[in-house]
């Protein structure tokens, strides 16, 4: 995900009526300088410029696939370039996780009041030798396997 300064300067240039291999030029840059500070390693700058151009076109930035049969630029290349051309000019509607939509579940079938006065009050007088006394009642009921996760 590119850093929110670079996409405000590729709209920046956007507004100015830049081309958009300049608004991608951003992106590129930020790729370049991630590869200095270590964030990841990249095998050529080749490869940095190609990450930054996918993460422009990603954020939207109007820059067009390679031409079919320029040579310049391999089949898969050229596919991944339209799929995240695609991605950048649609108004996709973000997916909620699975986490988030279990919480939100979570929070609608647990009762919003707090827990009642008799409940706070027998937390209180359970003491830790009643707890030890409970813990020792367990392993007395316990086979000789079942002690050792009855004490822990």
């Amino acid at each position: 995900m590119p850093e929110q300064k670079t996409i405000e300067r590729a709209r920046r240039a956007e507004r100015q009526g830049k081309a958009p291999s300049t608004q991608a030029g951003e992106f590129v840059r930020e790729e370049m300088e991630h590869v200095r500070e270590g964030k990841h390693s990249v095998r050529s700058r080749k490869q940095a410029v190609a990450i930054g151009l996918s993460k422009a076109r990603r954020a939207g930035v109007k820059l067009a696939p390679p031409e079919p049969g320029t040579g310049a630029v391999s089949q898969k290349t050229r596919r991944k370039a339209e799929q995240d051309y695609e991605v950048g000019q649609s108004q996709r509607k973000k997916s909620i996780s699975a986490v988030a939509t279990a919480g939100k579940r979570g929070r609608k079938t647990e009762g919003k009041r707090t827990p009642s006065s008799s409940t706070k009050t027998a937390k209180k007088r359970k003491t830790t030798s009643t707890a030890k006394s409970g813990t020792k009642a367990g392993v007395r009921t316990k086979a000789r396997t079942g002690r050792r996760t009855a004490t822990h």
